[in-house]
């Protein structure tokens, strides 16, 4: 546990008391001292609004809307003194026109997603880019180029994206060290990439899986998850994304770029939750995992790009690789088998559902002179539970980064809009280390073809085994 405290004395507005909500509170009230009279959750469902009542603490039973969020909002967050916060955990919020407003206001804000409003993820007017990730990310440093410096806020500050930006400077390091490649922590983004680059990294998946198991079965027709339900189907109903690196040799099937932005991504023509890609966890060793977008997918690469002049000469692949605890995995099939028609009910589990398993949620960085290295956090549903109430082991990943940004962005106020790649990773990761279980990292000769390709002829190749190509499941 954390002895660490900060004091904010500015009125709070927290959007959103689902699942990462309710976890988040009690975090809230351990580590930051603030004028509870000056504090207001907002939510358009009012299911555990008696967690704020035992707290004496305001609630709001509103949603949100591009229409009505400044007239919401403003009152709330001019009630000083000083600067007020807003931390948005919620879906259907724009990320970006509530941080416009924010700006305007002189206040911080941190979210865990680029989200939009609602509607978006399903509109049939946008073209299959328009609606993808890549584009959320590109509306966020548009915003910043219009309204340059001003106040921290810290977009897209959860687990992944968030943490897992944090440990891919971990890992770096390390497998730095471990391959005799000597080095300073690198103090700017052209420095880390030259060190990514130097140390040979072809690649980044963001790999994560999730074994905490249910005590009762999913019943049929409801889709049953540890984190929001709605967040992973809106996103696995994107296109899958990724961000493509320099080492690959050509667009995978049925993948395309993007004509506008960073040029730092790429999709697939097809939904994330529909796509399968192989890679490795400690525990579970090689799997499947789905091919979902992410924002990290894009900002990772991104902000690993080292350029000359305009010309990219590199960039690493990154990827989401995510294995869903088992009631996921067959709430997806549901959904699947129904033409992605989305289930009628569905069911977060929480901490007193859950009879074991971890979330083991990690960096594999590959393609180096020791071949893969993962580096993450292995949290237990009963390390879970003794750590903070309310939560199971993926929401405490989850709600424990935004305090560890929440810490970052009041001790650098006028930073204006970050991302959590460009945030101090080694203060972060110090902030929120005691509620991830095992830190650890472990090297791995596995790769893409291993045991391929078996009884089956496949199309391989073989001359690079980190090829996306051999990633991707076909």
């Amino acid at each position: 546990m954390t002895d660490t405290k900060i004091r904010f004395d500015g009125p709070i507005v927290m959007i959103g008391l689902g699942s990462i909500g309710r976890g988040f509170l009690p975090l809230l009230e351990r580590h930051i001292a603030f004028d509870r009279s000056k504090f207001v959750c907002i939510d358009p469902v009012d299911t555990d609004r008696r967690l704020l009542d035992e707290r004496k603490l305001k609630f709001m039973k509103v949603g949100l809307t591009k229409a009505n969020h400044r007239e919401v909002l403003t009152p709330l967050l001019n009630t000083g003194p000083g600067r007020g916060m807003i931390v948005n955990v919620s879906v259907d919020t724009s990320s970006v026109d509530i941080m416009d407003l924010c700006h305007d206001l002189n206040c911080f804000y941190i979210d865990t997603v680029a989200e939009p409003w609602l509607g978006f993820y399903d509109d049939p007017k946008l073209t299959l880019s328009q609606r993808s990730n890549y584009a959320l990310r590109e509306r966020v440093l548009d915003l910043r180029k219009r309204k340059p410096g001003g106040v921290t806020m810290v977009n897209c500050c959860g687990a992944n994206p968030g943490m897992v930006s944090w440990f891919v400077k971990e890992a770096l390091l390390n497998v730095a060290r471990d391959t005799g490649i000597k080095t300073d922590v690198p103090k700017t983004r052209e420095e880390w990439a030259a060190l990514m680059q130097r140390v040979g990294v072809k690649g980044i998946h963001v790999a994560e899986r999730d074994t905490q198991r249910a005590r009762d079965p999913k019943p049929r027709n409801k889709f049953v998850n540890t984190w929001s339900v709605e967040g992973f189907v809106s996103e696995g109903l994107q296109p899958a994304e990724l961000g493509y690196g320099t080492h690959e040799k050509g667009l995978p099937p049925n993948g395309f770029r993007h004509d506008f932005g960073s040029g730092a991504g790429i999709y697939l023509a097809q939904a994330g939750a529909g796509t399968k890609v192989r890679t490795w966890t400690p525990t579970a060793k090689a799997q499947h995992g789905f091919l979902v977008t992410h924002n990290e997918a894009i900002s990772i690469p991104d902000y690993f790009t080292v350029r000359e002049g305009d010309k990219v000469v590199y960039r690493p692949t990154c990827h989401y690789a995510y294995h869903p605890c088992d009631d996921a995995i067959l709430s997806l099939h549901e959904m699947a088998g129904n033409a992605w028609a989305r289930q009628p009910t569905w069911k977060i589990l929480d901490e007193t559902e859950i009879v074991d398993g971890v979330d083991e949620l990690g960096v594999l960085l590959y393609g180096h002179a020791k071949n893969a290295y993962w580096y993450g956090s292995r949290l237990s549903i009963e390390q879970a539970r003794k750590l903070a109430p309310y939560q199971n082991a993926t929401g405490l990943q989850v709600t424990s980064a935004v305090l560890a940004g929440i810490f970052w962005m009041l001790e650098n106020p006028d930073r204006g809009i970050m991302e959590a790649d460009e945030v101090d990773f080694k203060r972060c990761l110090e902030v929120q280390r005691p509620y991830l279980g095992e830190v650890f990292g472990e090297y791995t000769d596995w790769t893409p073809l291993a045991g391929r390709p078996g009884l089956f002829a496949e199309e391989l190749d073989t001359s690079d085994p980190w090829q996306f190509t051999n990633v991707l499941v076909r």
